[in-house]
């Protein structure tokens, strides 16, 4: 910001005047139904799954491969190449460096669909996953998913058995819910054993690292959880060979039925990409016809995360208008009473009127360990009745803090029925997860197949926040016990640095903004140590210009790693540090002009690294209203503690 420009008004006017500009921006952006929901984009791996998935419906006949879908596999292979890096590989995150099992995957897809093994593009690609490890480095679902068509050696993949079924103490309620619906999908298609055909000729052996076994990894010491499930591997191999015919037909019954009955009430089974994706699969082992209805209905859910406007082809990992009509919806409601009129009334509530509508009344897996609850809660999805998200739920309550809907005595009957279901939602620890209650069973992140990251949901500081500013906004503070034991949730899982860790955004100033926001609703006495040692952490990461930007790849270095500003990243930490009783430091200060300098005439910001995160460490996501509605809520805060 000029100097002249800093003459004619106050940084918090200024401030003032483009978060109206951002608000006008968000309102512009509303869907006529009253909900926001931006586009979710990710990796190449989803286009690259879709290349598999059609080799899987459409096999080659008498040699080479010429599906129907044609068109759309060419549009899949230019959106990768598009995406490959310098060095011939393939990232996970935007200007990430070159990961295994994205290029193995990239180069299945890229190969199997026609492009020549010396074309340049794969002949980059090959020295790049030879370089890395071979195929041998890639994770196991990445094998598993070769071993489909013959190209991985089945031996060497971990068995996925549908037994865990029948395991009493509702065994696979110790999985995360995304796992539960990848995972019993896979075990159906697994236990079909399939061989299904590729091209004439066609292999991958040029990408098995000469000199790397194939066998799973194990530990050094003798006796670990991970040595212990790599014994049992082979036990399960020799399961499916010997094992009693009646109990594996009697799990894969137990499958079907779990499996159809998710598919009720849902963007498809889980409603996001991998879970839909083998559920065509394991409609297609079980036997159902392609015209059944289920297998009509599975391909076109899957179908509709397709983006193909012409101009771009890729696939979304699911829809997010939940999520971003809570955060849209709150930041325009806080915003507006900057000029002291309510200029969003009607908008806000066509929003609240559409979430009201959407609240979830029927039970879900979450009930398997509170069977007591009345149901209510959102999911992050159009529809996903069987897995409402407590951090969508929290952010929802935020908003209709906010909203008034049409229905006022509809509203409150909603607001107590959703606050009753997060708090009974809140685990053993203090903390709230995203889906399920005490989902924390460590040793499952031992299971062979459990590489994907994220077997488990546990508690973590960036919902459990969220929840105490949502229980805050509805009267209840730090003297009711379930927000006394969230803040100790806090207070014992911060980090020594000061910071906390985010699970569901990148990384730590997520889980930092979160949790101080969080400990203010709650009452928390901003001049205590782990508040001072917090403001004074994000201080200290502040870029030289002024913002504040993170890697993803702190989740694979286990603290802070600092990338180039961000307009997401940036509004965190400015909202961290107002919430920490920091309003008017010099760090406060150079981020609001960080804000305001590159915020472009329409309101909005450009931002280019993936700051959401789906599984740390395997899967990022770029959520393209981040950049508007985060820095919206932060220019508000600080607009509002300067003008008191």
């Amino acid at each position: 910001m000029t100097p002249a420009f800093q003459a004619q008004e106050t940084l918090a006017e200024t401030a003032a005047r483009a978060a109206r500009r951002t608000a006008d921006h968000l309102l512009s952006l509303q869907q006529h139904a009253g909900y926001w929901c931006a586009e979710l984009t990710a990796d190449t791996t989803l286009e690259s799954d879709y290349i598999l998935l059609q080799l899987w419906l459409y096999p080659p006949r008498g040699g080479a491969w010429d599906p129907p879908t044609r068109a759309l596999v060419h549009k899949a292979v230019a959106s990768i190449l598009d995406r490959q890096l310098p060095d011939g590989g393939f990232n996970i995150y935007s200007k990430g460096p070159s990961e295994i099992s994205a290029t193995v995957k990239a180069y299945f897809a890229l190969k199997v669909a026609g492009v020549s093994p010396d074309a340049p593009p794969l002949v980059r690609a090959r020295e790049r996953i030879l370089a890395m490890g071979g195929i041998q480095a890639a994770n196991s679902y990445v094998k598993i998913n070769l071993s489909l068509f013959d190209l991985y050696p089945r031996q060497y993949c971990p068995t996925v058995p549908p037994e865990i079924m029948l395991l009493p103490g509702n065994f696979i309620h110790q999985m995360s819910s995304w796992t539960r619906a990848i995972v019993i999908a896979l075990a159906i298609v697994q236990s079909g054993n399939p061989r299904r055909p590729v091209p004439a000729g066609f292999n991958l052996d040029e990408l098995f690292a000469p000199g790397i076994s194939l066998e799973f990894a194990r530990d050094s010491a003798l006796f670990t959880w991970r040595n212990f499930f790599v014994a049992a591997d082979r036990l399960l191999k020799f399961w499916e060979r010997r094992g009693p015919r009646a109990i594996r037909k009697r799990a894969i019954r137990a499958a079907e039925k779990w499996m159809f009955a998710h598919f009720d009430h849902s963007d498809g089974l889980g409603a996001i990409y991998p879970p839909m994706m083998y559920a065509i699969m394991a409609l297609d082992v079980l036997g159902y016809d392609r015209d059944h209805p289920a297998s009509v209905e599975a391909r076109r859910e899957f179908d509709r995360l397709m983006v193909d406007d012409g101009e771009r082809f890729f696939f979304q990992p699911c829809f997010s208008p939940i999520w971003d009509t809570g955060i849209a919806a709150y930041a325009v409601a806080e915003a507006q009473s900057l000029n002291g009129h309510r200029f969003a009334a009607p908008a806000l509530q066509r929003a609240a009127d559409w979430i009201l509508a959407r609240e979830i009344r029927r039970k879900g897996d979450w009930s398997v360990k509170r069977p007591k609850t009345e149901p209510s809660g959102w999911a992050f999805e159009f529809r996903n009745d069987f897995n409402p998200d407590i951090d969508d739920t929290a952010m929802i309550l935020l908003a209709l803090s906010q909203s008034r809907a049409s229905d006022p005595a509809a509203q409150q009957a909603c607001h107590q029925r959703a606050l009753n279901w997060t708090l009974d939602m809140q685990g053993s620890d203090g903390g709230w997860a995203a889906f399920d209650v005490d989902n924390n069973w460590e040793f499952l992140s031992s299971v062979p197949f459990a590489d994907h990251n994220a077997m488990l949901d546990p508690a973590c500081p960036d919902i459990t926040g969220r929840v105490l500013e949502a229980l805050a906004a509805h009267g209840l503070r730090g003297n009711h016990p379930a927000v006394r034991r969230g803040v100790e949730f806090l207070l014992r899982n911060q980090e020594p640095d000061g910071s906390w860790y985010g699970r569901w955004g990148v990384a730590y100033i997520y889980g930092t903004c979160f949790a101080l926001r969080g400990l203010r609703a709650a009452g928390h006495d901003d001049r205590e140590a782990e508040i001072l040692r917090a403001g004074e952490w994000l201080r200290s990461i502040q870029n030289a210009d002024g913002g504040w930007g993170e890697r993803c790849s702190s989740y694979d270095n286990d603290g802070f790693t600092p990338a180039e500003s961000t307009p997401s990243q940036t509004a965190w930490a400015l909202m961290g540090l107002i919430a920490g009783g920091d309003t008017t430091s010099r760090s406060v200060h150079s981020g609001i002009e960080y804000l305001l300098d590159t915020q472009r005439p329409d309101g909005s910001w450009t931002e280019e690294l993936s700051t959401g995160t789906g599984f740390p460490k395997v899967f990022y996501l770029n959520y393209h209203y981040y950049r508007l509605y985060f820095p919206l809520i932060a220019l508000t805060a600080f607009t509002k503690a300067n003008s008191l």
